[in-house]
């Protein structure tokens, strides 16, 4: 893992909050929460905040399995941050492994180093 710090940036923050606004204002959210974490995940409190923001979706779809997938990884998200321990590219949802890594995307990987 690249040393970053542990606070984003202000331009990163404004990123990550302006994905997690299109998700909320969208009827299909999931792809800007799932960018969202995935540039989220150095930073403990952001990261956490975009796992609460896919808990309320879930919740809201009824969807049990993601709703208990995101309370699991509320609790780690935090932690992993913080010791540089997570999954570099994961998505954030049930649909990848807790600790399956994947390719960024291109257009966020100067955002996701």
């Amino acid at each position: 893992m690249p040393e970053r710090p542990r606070r984003a940036d202000g331009a990163t923050r404004t990123w990550i909050r302006s994905e997690l606004a299109s998700a909320r204002a969208s009827t299909d959210p999931w792809l800007a929460l799932e960018r969202a974490h995935i540039v989220s995940q150095p930073y403990a409190m952001l990261h956490t905040r975009v796992h609460l923001a896919m808990l309320r979706r879930a919740i809201a779809n009824r969807n049990r399995q993601e709703t208990l997938g995101q309370v699991l990884r509320i609790v780690v998200a935090g932690p992993g941050s913080l010791t540089g321990r997570y999954p570099r590219g994961n998505t954030g949802t049930t649909a990848m492994g807790l600790l399956e890594t994947a390719d960024v995307p291109p257009d966020l990987a100067q955002l996701a180093l």
